[in-house]
């Protein structure tokens, strides 16, 4: 998003999507998903998607990455 739409408007509705990587982000409710983002299920206010990207996103890493480490640990 660029800088001025970051300053969205207080009645701007958002949903939380997320891609095959597991990484999460906020995407417009009224614009088609980009290819690669599926709709995780929120939909609310730019604080209550942030809130809830925060509640459910814990590991950042890329979760290719976090298989590739898992299966190293294991070996």
């Amino acid at each position: 998003m660029s800088e001025q739409q970051n300053e969205a408007q207080p009645e701007t509705r958002y949903r939380v999507v997320l891609n095959d990587e597991e990484q999460y982000s906020l995407w417009w409710s009224e614009r088609e998903l980009p290819a690669g983002w599926t709709a995780e299920g929120t939909e609310g206010t730019r604080e209550e998607c942030l809130a809830r990207i925060t509640e459910v996103w814990t590991d950042l890493r890329p979760a290719s990455l976090r298989r590739r480490m898992s299966a190293a640990s294991a070996a």
